[in-house]
């Protein structure tokens, strides 16, 4: 039986890696076209963003429904890594947390397609949610326990607390282009600011 060469094995995981970072491209071009144009943006718009073909798109991803879960759990991962990042880079914790609730904004207004991509699949709907809560919840509750720390922000929000919340206030954005969730979820978060003295 032939065994594959040292540098044939390298040229493979080069491909793998560049297969793997155009999906992110894709993926991360795709995101921006969904929080602009909502799941149901034209894959040609999607496509033009993101520099490939619509052939591309469709050999990742035969169907929207794929495409857009494939974005949500893109997504969660964006947000679950940018938190501790955010954290070690940030001015202040409270200045990380508002960049990193900035960024779950971007991901809810998304998120709200994503039933309607998936009619029929409500299993796994309820799956992704699943994941959602255990990737992002944590990450949430340690920026929540940094501000508070730093004496940036009161003690006493619970981080599923908080992001229900931002989400209840993302809701309706889709039907009301005079609505802006961005503006509510600042008052939100000025809301748990600690006064000074």
């Amino acid at each position: 039986m032939p065994r594959t060469s040292p540098a044939g094995e390298g040229a493979a995981r080069s491909k793998r890696a560049d297969a793997l970072r155009n999906q992110q491209t894709l993926l991360t071009a795709a995101a921006a076209v969904f929080v602009t144009s909502g799941v149901d943006a034209p894959i040609r718009e999607i496509a033009t963003r993101a520099g490939v073909g619509m052939g591309t798109i469709y050999r990742h991803f035969p169907t929207r429904a794929d495409l857009v879960v494939a974005v949500y759990r893109h997504q969660v991962e964006a947000c679950a890594e940018a938190g501790p990042s955010l954290l070690a880079d940030g001015e202040s914790p409270l200045v990380a947390l508002r960049q990193w609730v900035d960024l779950f904004v971007d991901f809810l207004v998304t998120k709200h397609g994503l039933a309607k991509a998936m009619q029929s699949d409500s299993s796994g709907f309820d799956a992704l949610h699943a994941y959602f809560l255990d990737r992002l919840v944590p990450v949430c509750a340690e920026m929540l326990d940094a501000a508070v720390d730093s004496g940036e922000i009161r003690p006493g929000t619970h981080a599923y607390e908080l992001m229900r919340g931002i989400g209840n206030l993302c809701i309706g954005r889709d039907s009301d282009p005079r609505y802006d969730p961005r503006r509510l979820v600042e008052l939100l978060l000025r809301g748990l600011e600690q006064s000074r003295p």
